[in-house]
C-alpha cells in the first residue's frame, strides 16, 4: 500500500495499514531547499520542489500546495506586500472593497489567466506528474469567511455581520463561486483533495458561523465532492464554539487546532468524521522531544479513536528540530487506525 492508497482508502473508511500522516509544511519545506519564501509563493517549481523534498525526507503521505491566503485576492486586485522570506500579507488598511458598492463591479478573475492562481494549478499539475502516482496531491482554496477578510478587511467584515447582513452574504457567495472555479481547474490539474482554509471562522460565535457561514462552507464542500475530490477543512484557532457545525459539512477531513482539544472534536462530531491534529506545534512540536511528542500525538490518538490522521494543530514551525518532526513520523508508522490503548 503506497501512501496515496493509504490515505485514499482511510478517508473511505477502508483497512490500512498505518496511520497516514499529514502535516502542513511551508516555511519549514523551503527551509529544506535553502530557497526564498518569495519564491516559493510565486514559482509553482519551487513550491513542488519543497513540498517533494520535505515529503520524502520526513515520510509524508501527501503534498500540498498552500502557501498564503493572499492567491485569490492578488488576482481579484488586492494590494499584497511581499517578502523574501516569509509569506505575503494582505495590507488590511487598504482593502480592496473598502467601499462595499465595489463589489456590484467585482469580476471573478480567471483561475488559468496567468496571475498567481494559475501559479497554484500549475503547482498541482507539477506535483501530480512528479509524485501523484504515490502521494495524495492536495490543492488549496480559501473559505468563504477567510476570503471576505481578504477582500474587505477583518474590522470591517465584522461589523458587516451586524450592520449590512445583505452584503456579508453577496459577498460569500462571490467568494464560494471563485473558489469553487478555482477548486474545479486544480482538481482538472490532479488534485485528490482541496483544502479549504478559512482561519477567521475562529473569531466568530456560533450564532454568525451558523447563521452565516455554515451556508456557504456546505456550498463549498458539496461542491469539491460533487467535483470528484475530497474536501479538508483547516480553520486555525479556537473554534469549540463551532465544532459541531463542522461536522456537519461533509468533509472527509477536518483539521483542528490545538486550542480545540481533539476530544471535543469527536464528542461534537460524531464517530464517523476523519480528525487531523492536534498537538500545539510550538509548545509540544518545536520546543518539546521526541518522547514528549510520542506521549502528546498518542493522547491525540486515544481522543479521536479510528477515524484519525497524523499532523500538528497547524503549520509546522520552520525552526522545528527534524528528529522531532520524524518523532511523528513514527508513530504513524508505527500504528494503525485500531491501535488505540
Amino acid at each position: 500500500m503506497n501512501s496515496r492508497e493509504r490515505v485514499l482508502a482511510h478517508l473511505d473508511g477502508r483497512p490500512v495499514d498505518r496511520l497516514p500522516f499529514m502535516p502542513i509544511t511551508m516555511q519549514f519545506a523551503v527551509d529544506i531547499i535553502g530557497a526564498r519564501y518569495l519564491d516559493y509563493e510565486t514559482d509553482h517549481r519551487v513550491l513542488a520542489e519543497g513540498q517533494i523534498r520535505v515529503a520524502e525526507k520526513f515520510g509524508f503521505d501527501y503534498v500540498n500546495t498552500m502557501s498564503d491566503p493572499a492567491r485569490e485576492a492578488a488576482d481579484c486586485g488586492s494590494k499584497v506586500e511581499y517578502f523574501e522570506y516569509q509569506p505575503a500579507a494582505i495590507i488590511e488598511g487598504t482593502p480592496l472593497l473598502a467601499d462595499k458598492t465595489a463589489l456590484a463591479t467585482l469580476q471573478i478573475p480567471d483561475p488559468l489567466g496567468g496571475g498567481r492562481m494559475h501559479n497554484g494549478v500549475r503547482s498541482v499539475a507539477l506535483l501530480k506528474e512528479r509524485v501523484g502516482r504515490d502521494l495524495v496531491v492536495e490543492g488549496w482554496i480559501e473559505g468563504p469567511c477567510a476570503e471576505a477578510v481578504d477582500l474587505r478587511g477583518m474590522n470591517n467584515l465584522m461589523l458587516d455581520f451586524h450592520d449590512d447582513p445583505a452584503f456579508v452574504r453577496d459577498l460569500f457567495a462571490f467568494c464560494v463561486e471563485m473558489e469553487l472555479r478555482f477548486a474545479k481547474v486544480q482538481i482538472e490539474a490532479g488534485a485528490d483533495v482541496i483544502g479549504i482554509g478559512d482561519a477567521a471562522v475562529s473569531l466568530v460565535g456560533p450564532r454568525i458561523y451558523r447563521d452565516f457561514i455554515w451556508p456557504y462552507e456546505k456550498q463549498l464542500v458539496d461542491g469539491v465532492r460533487a467535483m470528484g475530490a475530497h474536501a479538508r477543512l483547516h480553520i486555525c484557532g479556537n473554534t469549540r464554539a463551532c465544532l459541531s457545525g463542522m461536522g456537519e459539512l461533509g468533509c472527509a477531513v477536518v483539521d483542528l487546532d490545538w486550542l480545540s482539544p481533539v476530544a471535543d472534536g469527536r464528542a461534537k462530531m460524531g464517530p464517523g468524521q476523519v480528525i487531523l491534529g492536534n498537538i500545539d506545534p510550538v509548545a509540544v512540536l518545536r520546543n518539546g522531544t521526541p518522547e514528549t511528542i510520542t506521549a502528546a500525538i498518542a493522547q491525540c490518538h486515544r481522543a479521536a479513536g479510528e477515524r484519525f490522521i497524523v499532523g500538528a494543530g497547524c503549520e509546522v514551525t520552520r525552526d522545528t528540530a527534524h528528529d522531532n518532526l520524524l518523532a511523528l513520523r513514527d508513530y504513524a508508522r508505527s500504528h494503525r487506525p485500531g491501535d488505540v490503548t
